[in-house]
């Protein structure tokens, strides 16, 4: 038993996380073991490893979306007591647009099809790449055509679609695209792992010497975007795959060299991670860590010199030469539904203000006499942008109030007979036992400004 044990020592040490297994022995046979012969210095690291797993473990019961979801006899996806709604995907959307805006950087919005014909995925690539992970169909007898899996080819053809000199350069083209990939039914996990799903796509058409701004500006615009949500990551520096992948290894060293240089030259670290690049192209992954210390990529930044070059794209060059641009695939949450999954644990279903679904909940004491007056402040929010809801049903005040708390709205006004004609209001925030009296008013300009400072956590 005694190898055993020292077998599992080592292998604990160098994976610094035990299995189940490891976990389960260690903690029977030498945690609670008075008389083992181990130096003390490896049961100090044990009771560390194990205090730090069942730390863990407790996070995941009380934040995982699923656990909640079957607490609460709720389906997966909906999870209506967690969430009434999903956080809106425009807030999310509009906080790429605010930060691109504030980098000087706004895209074009595009919408592309969501099926395109075979002769399209064999120009790309995908069809002999990708092809196992597509849904294909047929259309008038022999015409094979695929859902999108990817928004890249959309992308191109709409650069194509015109003449484009080297001083529209980098021209930039944004979509929230569909697509939908033939995941194996084993890998699918709620929200994190779908098949069909939505990404916060953008297509970046520029010169060689374009390449190291553009990746600067992007990484930037992830650190602001994830340090709105207090996510951490680690960027990997995802390298040419061993056989699966297009055009000339000279031409992969270069752009492999060129997204190193511009980390580089950013202060941004990263490490290596061989054979992992997409078929057209090395990429910067972006991996999240999140409440319960998983890692999940979610931002991507691809360097692609293969796919222009496959759609004969061209720009007229300084010196009236046509040249081939390369292209930058940009996604910084990736799967919009994988990240909205991260943020729900992460935030435990509390989001910030600025992000939850609902941020005003109103609450008539009876609907005959003061149902009215909150409907009138329903349309004043409204008209200050905010999210409000007016629970006006037939249940008693305390009732609804405790469905406000578990609902976790940041904040819940109750209507009764002193504010009908007061110009201030009474509110609960969550988490908060004592309601407070604030002029109206002030109300709205505090909510306001917390909204727009996007204050990370519903404060207490």
């Amino acid at each position: 038993m005694k190898e055993q044990i020292d077998e599992l020592i080592n292998k604990a040490r160098k994976e610094n996380s035990p299995s189940l297994l490891i976990y389960t022995l260690i903690k029977s046979e030498l945690v609670n073991n008075e008389h083992s012969k181990h130096p003390l210095s490896d049961i100090d690291v044990l009771r560390k490893m194990i205090k730090e797993r069942e730390k863990a473990e407790t996070s995941y019961l009380e934040n995982n979306r699923r656990d909640l979801a079957y607490k609460e006899r709720l389906e997966i996806i909906e999870i209506k007591k967690l969430l009434p709604k999903e956080p809106p995907i425009s807030v999310l959307h509009e906080a790429i647009k605010n930060a691109m805006s504030a980098l000087g950087r706004t895209p074009t919005v595009i919408d592309t099809p969501i099926m395109l014909s075979k002769q399209l995925w064999e120009t790309s690539g995908h069809w002999d790449h990708y092809k196992e992970d597509m849904f294909i169909t047929k259309i008038e007898e022999d015409n094979e055509y695929a859902i999108k899996p990817m928004n890249c080819p959309g992308a191109i053809l709409v650069y194509k679609n015109d003449l484009h000199s080297y001083k529209e350069l980098p021209l930039r083209f944004a979509e929230l695209g569909h697509v939908h990939r033939n995941e194996a039914t084993g890998a699918l996990n709620g929200l994190f792992r779908v098949r069909s799903f939505t990404q916060d796509d953008a297509h970046i058409l520029l010169t060689e010497d374009q390449i190291a701004d553009e990746v600067k500006n992007i990484l930037k615009l992830y650190d602001e975007i994830y340090s709105v949500f207090g996510l951490n990551y680690h960027i990997e520096l995802s390298t040419r795959p061993e056989d699966n992948f297009i055009g000339d290894i000279e031409v992969w060293n270069k752009a492999e060299a060129a997204l190193a240089e511009a980390c580089a030259n950013s202060g941004h670290s990263y490490k290596i991670n061989p054979g992992d690049g997409a078929f057209y192209g090395p990429k910067l992954d972006f991996k999240l860590k999140d409440s319960m210390n998983r890692i999940w990529q979610c931002g991507t930044l691809q360097l692609d010199m293969q796919l222009p070059g496959r759609f004969d794209c061209s720009y007229i060059a300084e010196d009236g030469t046509k040249k081939c641009p390369v292209m930058i695939h940009r996604a910084c949450f990736g799967s919009i539904e994988r990240f909205i999954g991260i943020i729900t644990e992460n935030f435990a279903g509390a989001f910030p203000t600025w992000l939850t679904p609902v941020q005003i909940n109103v609450l008539p004491v009876k609907n005959s006499l003061h149902e009215s007056r909150c409907n009138e402040l329903k349309k004043l929010f409204e008209q200050n942008n905010l999210r409000v809801q007016v629970d006006n049903r037939e249940e008693k005040l305390g009732y609804r109030m405790r469905e406000s708390q578990i609902k976790k709205i940041p904040y819940t006004i109750v209507i009764g007979d002193k504010e009908l004609e007061s110009t201030q209001i009474t509110y609960r925030k969550y988490g908060v036992e004592t309601p407070v009296t604030i002029e109206l008013n002030d109300f709205i300009e505090m909510i306001n400004k917390e909204i727009a400072n996007k204050d990370l956590l519903v404060k207490k």
